[in-house]
């Protein structure tokens, strides 16, 4: 058998959305977008994950799509409340269950070219299990997860406190801007990344929204483009975690660093032009990348 050529190990999550209208339960977390994403793509592919028996719906909608999933045992889910006003950019969110992290034991016997981690909560993922990764494949990152802190159920924003001693065994690294500050201390976006490529990242991404994302590798900025939704975005949930499986699949697969910024890049478009996970095919990315307008930072 081919080795796995992409792992992802992150949690899904069983999220409740409250809004003045609706109540509804949904899969959410790294874990499902991005295995979502990148089983429309044509790789060797595998998620490692870990929830309550109760929430196994969500791991049997996944494998019904034909993805191969390992569910590590777990007391209980992620779940996350979020609680939304009639202003939608007012959200209250609460943590109302925790899965057990992951540990180095448990990932001991697998085996991949790339490695991408999806952590929600700090906790998640100890620098155990990144070292023990990074010997056997590259690790890639989303680091949302470790400037999270819960208290009883809130969520607070906090620093990633091993930052530097996990960050010289991960190869790729994808932040927002506002995460770049808050592990860097610096607003300027090349600036941040310099810092981070300075604690031993070798791929960092950091993404700047409708502006698109910038890709710091061996002293280079890449410049990657945003394209322009053809409608309103209509739920933009999942689109890092989409972005970073048309990446992470265009790098394993041999692109440059610049197309495969690129294809991220019009592949979130696709996500946030639809609700739900990405439901598009490659050629429907190629055809978004021969059409679309572009926008760019500066």
């Amino acid at each position: 058998m081919d080795r796995t050529e992409i792992i992802c190990i992150g949690h899904i999550t069983h999220d409740k959305v409250v809004t003045p209208r609706s109540v509804v339960h949904m899969a959410g977390g790294t874990a499902f977008y991005f295995s979502n994403a990148v089983s429309r793509l044509p790789l060797h592919y595998k998620l490692v994950t870990a929830l309550a028996p109760a929430d196994m719906a969500s791991v049997e909608e996944l494998r019904a799509r034909g993805i191969d999933v390992t569910v590590l045992p777990s007391a209980d889910t992620v779940f996350f409340e979020n609680i939304y006003s009639e202003n939608q950019d007012h959200r209250t969110q609460r943590v109302i269950g925790q899965a057990d992290p992951f540990t180095a034991q448990q990932v001991q016997d697998i085996d991949a070219a790339v490695f991408h981690l999806g952590p929600l909560l700090a906790g998640d993922i100890p620098v155990e299990v990144i070292r023990s990764l990074a010997a056997k494949g590259k690790v890639s990152l989303d680091a949302q997860g470790y400037l999270r802190k819960v208290k009883g159920q809130d969520v607070l924003a906090i620093d990633w406190t091993d930052k530097i001693k996990a960050l010289c065994y991960v190869h790729t690294l994808k932040v927002n801007e506002s995460e770049m500050a808050v592990l860097t201390g610096q607003s300027d976006v090349r600036k941040g990344a310099k810092m981070l490529a300075a604690w031993g990242v070798k791929e960092v991404i950091i993404t700047l929204g409708s502006m698109g994302s910038v890709i710091y590798c061996q002293k280079t900025f890449y410049t990657i483009p945003a394209y322009i939704p053809n409608i309103a975005v209509i739920d933009a949930t999942g689109c890092g975690d989409t972005y970073m499986a048309g990446y992470l699949y265009q790098r394993v697969k041999g692109a440059s660093i610049q197309h495969a910024g690129e294809f991220a890049a019009a592949m979130a478009t696709l996500k946030i032009e639809g609700s739900g996970p990405f439901t598009g095919t490659q050629d429907d990315v190629l055809s978004l990348l021969s059409s679309r307008k572009q926008q760019v930072y500066r």
